[in-house]
C-alpha cells in the first residue's frame, strides 16, 4: 500500500523572533533568509498522524432474517417477481413513480441538442452524423459517455420545459434503441455507461415514455439492461464505474414493480464498492476532482429515487455524500472553481456549486486532509493547494499525472499559478497527442529532474513506478510580522533513477501577501553521486497574467488583470536565470487557453541542492 505519513508530535515550541518571514526583493546579505524559511518559526503545531489511500469500511443497510434471505436468493439467480410476489401473479412491468432530480445539466449542451447538435467540451457534432451502433463507432471517451452513457439526457431536461425537450429525447433515444438492439461487447456495453444510461432512463423517463411503441420499447431496455448489470456489475473495469452499475440497480429496484430483491441485492453491493472506491476522509482514491464529482452526482439522484418512493435512502448514503463534498471544496479557488489536478481542468464554480446545492449538504472545506492528499491553506484572499501524496494507484487511475509537490496559487479570485490540467477531457477540444503530456510532471508547477516525470505516465491514463512514499509536516507558525502556514513535504520519485529525494517547503503568510518556498535534493544513502544534472522548477501562471522579466533576470514581475502586481524572486544561491516559456491551461470547458510559464532551470549537484524563491504581492 503506498503511504503518506504526517510527522505526529504534538507539541508547541518558542524560539528566536525573527524580523520577517521573507527578503525584501532587492539584491543584498538580506536575500540569504531566502534559503531557509524554516529558520522563522515561533510557535509550531503539526496535525494528527495519519495513513493514506485507506478504502473506507461501508456496512450494507441492516435487514430483517426474511430480507437477508431474499437478498441471498436472488443474488444465486432467484427471479425478482418470484420473490417478491410468491403466491400471486407478478405485476406487469411499469415505473412505479416519477423522479425529480436536483442536478442540473448544462444549458449550452441542451440548447446545442434542440439546434441538432451534440456539444462536448465545445466540440459540436451533428446528431444526423452520430453512428449510434457501438460495434461500429469509433467515439472519443467524452463522446462516448454522452451518447452511450445519455450524459445528453440532463442537459436537455434542463433547457427548456419538457413539452420542447421530449420530441428531441424522444428522436436521439429512438436511433439509439435501433442501433442497438440487444447487449453486445462494445463501449455501450461497459458497466459504467450501462449504469450511467440505465440511470438516466429512469429519472428521466417523462422524456422517453410519452407515447407507444416508444414506450413499450423503452421499459423492455430498461428490464434488459438491469438484468444484463445483475449479471456482469462486477466486471467493471475500476471500482468508479462499478459504482455506477451498482446506483443503476438500486434504481431499477426502486422504480421497477417487483424489484425489492433487487434493490436489497444492490444495496449490498454499493456500500461495498463505495467502500473500496472512497477513503476514510472522503476523498476518492483516484485523487480526482472529476471522479469525485461523478460519485457525488451518482448518489444525489439515487437518493432522489427514495424519495420519489417516499423512502428514506440508507444512512450509507447520506454519510457518504456528507464525506464527499469537503475534499471538493478543498480543490476550490477563490471564484469557486476548482484547482486542475489528476486529469481536471478548471471545472467552473456553476458547475460545482450546482452539485453541491443539489446534495444538500453544507460544510467547509476538508481541513486535516490526510487520504485524500491535497493540502489546502488561506491567508487573506490568497489560496494555496498543494499536491503532497503519491499518485493514485494504477488500478485507480484514469488520467493519472505526475504531479506530487505541485501547487496552485489564486489571490482574489485570480489564479496565479496553476497546473496545466485537461488530459481527462482528451478527444474533445484537448487533442489525444498531447494527453500524456497534460499527464506530465513538467505539465505542473513543480521541480522536474532531467526532464523525467516523478512518477512514469503509461497509456490509458495509468501509471507506472515512481513515488511511492511522501513524508508531510504541516505547522502553524509565528514571525516578526505575524503569522503563517507552513507546509513541508518529500517525495522519493527520483530516488531510483538519479540517488536524489525532492523536498519542497512552502510557507503561506496569513494575510496572503506572500508565499515563500524552497526546493531542495536531498541525496539517498550514505553516500552521495558525482557529477551534474539538469532541473527545471516550473510555474505555470494563470490566463490573463502578463509577465516581463526582471533586469537581472533573477525574478519576474507579474500584472494581474484586476490591476493588482505581483513578483518572483530566486533566492541567492540560483546561478542560472529565469526565462519564460509558453504554456497551456485548459479550462472548465475542456478548452485549452495558451498562456505563459515562469521556468528556473540549471545544473545541480548530484550530492544534492536547494533552490529558494519567493512569490510576493506588491503595494
Amino acid at each position: 500500500m503506498t503511504d503518506v505519513t504526517t510527522r505526529t508530535p504534538d507539541i508547541e515550541t518558542t524560539g528566536q523572533v525573527g524580523e520577517q518571514i521573507a527578503i525584501p526583493l532587492g539584491d543584498g546579505p538580506e536575500e540569504k533568509a531566502l534559503a531557509r524559511p524554516h529558520e522563522h518559526m515561533v510557535t509550531e503545531r503539526v496535525l494528527e498522524p495519519s495513513r493514506a489511500l485507506v478504502p473506507l469500511d461501508l456496512a450494507a443497510p441492516r435487514l430483517s432474517p426474511a430480507e437477508r434471505l431474499m437478498r441471498l436468493a436472488y443474488r444465486v439467480g432467484v427471479p425478482g417477481k418470484t420473490l417478491a410476489a410468491p403466491f400471486r401473479k407478478a405485476n406487469g412491468l411499469r415505473l412505479l413513480a416519477t423522479v425529480e432530480t436536483p442536478l442540473a445539466g448544462e444549458r449550452a449542451a441542451g440548447v446545442a441538442l434542440r439546434a441538432g447538435h451534440f456539444l462536448v467540451h465545445g466540440v459540436k457534432a451533428p446528431i444526423g452524423q452520430v453512428d449510434f451502433a457501438s460495434a461500429s463507432a469509433k467515439l472519443t471517451p467524452p463522446f462516448e459517455r454522452v451518447v452511450h452513457g445519455y450524459g445528453w439526457l440532463r442537459d436537455l431536461a434542463g433547457c427548456c420545459p419538457r413539452e420542447q425537450a421530449a420530441p428531441v429525447a424522444q428522436r436521439i433515444h429512438a436511433a439509439w434503441l435501433e442501433a442497438n438492439p440487444k447487449p453486445g461487447k462494445a463501449a455501450a456495453w461497459d458497466v459504467e455507461q450501462v449504469g450511467h444510461r440505465l440511470l438516466a432512463w429512469l429519472v428521466n423517463a417523462p422524456l422517453l415514455m410519452t407515447e407507444e411503441p416508444l414506450r413499450g420499447k423503452t421499459l423492455a431496455a430498461i428490464e434488459e439492461s438491469a438484468r444484463w448489470l445483475d449479471r456482469n456489475v462486477t466486471k467493471a473495469s475500476d471500482r468508479l464505474g462499478e459504482v455506477a452499475g451498482w446506483t443503476a440497480l438500486a434504481a431499477a429496484g426502486l422504480l421497477l414493480s417487483d424489484g425489492k430483491p433487487r434493490r436489497l441485492y444492490a444495496e449490498a453491493g454499493l456500500a461495498r464498492a463505495l467502500g473500496d472506491l472512497i477513503a476514510e476522509d472522503g476523498g476518492v482514491l483516484s485523487r480526482s476532482p472529476l471522479a469525485q464529482m461523478d460519485a457525488l452526482a451518482l448518489l444525489v439522484e439515487l437518493t432522489a429515487c427514495y424519495h420519489a418512493m417516499k423512502l428514506d435512502p440508507p444512512d450509507a448514503l447520506a454519510t457518504m455524500m456528507d464525506l464527499l463534498v469537503p475534499p471538493l471544496l478543498t480543490l476550490m479557488h477563490g471564484e469557486a472553481g476548482l484547482g486542475s489536478w489528476q486529469g481536471a481542468g478548471a471545472v467552473s464554480a456553476e458547475k460545482v456549486a450546482g452539485l453541491i446545492r443539489a446534495s444538500g449538504v453544507r460544510t467547509r472545506p476538508l481541513k486535516d486532509v490526510r487520504q485524500w492528499g491535497f493540502q489546502r491553506a488561506t491567508g487573506g484572499k490568497t489560496i494555496l493547494q498543494f499536491d503532497a501524496a503519491p499518485p493514485p494507484l494504477p488500478r485507480h487511475a484514469r488520467a493519472g499525472c505526475a504531479s506530487t509537490l505541485a501547487f496552485e496559487l489564486s489571490s482574489a479570485g485570480q489564479r496565479i499559478v496553476v497546473n496545466c490540467g485537461g488530459a481527462a477531457f482528451a478527444g474533445g477540444q484537448v487533442p489525444h497527442r498531447i494527453e500524456q503530456g497534460l499527464r506530465a510532471t513538467a505539465a505542473h508547477s513543480t521541480l522536474v529532474l532531467d526532464d523525467a516525470n516523478s512518477t512514469a505516465v503509461l497509456i490509458k491514463g495509468k501509471l507506472g513506478a515512481g513515488v511511492n512514499e511522501v513524508e508531510v509536516d504541516r505547522r502553524a507558525i509565528g514571525t516578526g510580522r505575524g503569522s503563517a502556514t507552513r507546509l513541508e513535504a518529500s517525495h522519493d520519485g527520483y530516488a531510483q533513477r538519479f540517488g536524489l529525494m525532492h523536498r519542497r517547503i512552502l510557507v503561506l503568510r496569513d494575510d496572503g501577501s506572500e508565499l515563500l518556498g524552497e526546493d531542495v535534493l536531498l541525496p539517498v544513502g550514505k553516500r552521495g553521486k558525482t557529477g551534474k544534472i539538469g532541473y527545471a522548477i516550473r510555474y505555470h501562471i494563470g490566463p490573463g497574467i502578463e509577465l516581463k522579466l526582471s533586469e537581472d533576470r533573477k525574478g519576474a514581475g507579474l500584472a494581474l488583470p484586476d490591476g493588482t502586481y505581483w513578483q518572483f524572486r530566486v533566492g541567492g544561491e540560483f546561478t542560472g536565470e529565469v526565462a519564460i516559456e509558453e504554456s497551456l491551461w485548459v479550462d472548465g470547458n475542456g478548452r485549452p487557453q495558451p498562456i505563459e510559464q515562469l521556468v528556473v532551470q540549471g545544473m545541480t549537484s548530484r550530492s544534492g541542492g536547494s533552490f529558494s524563491w519567493l512569490l510576493k504581492q506588491m503595494g
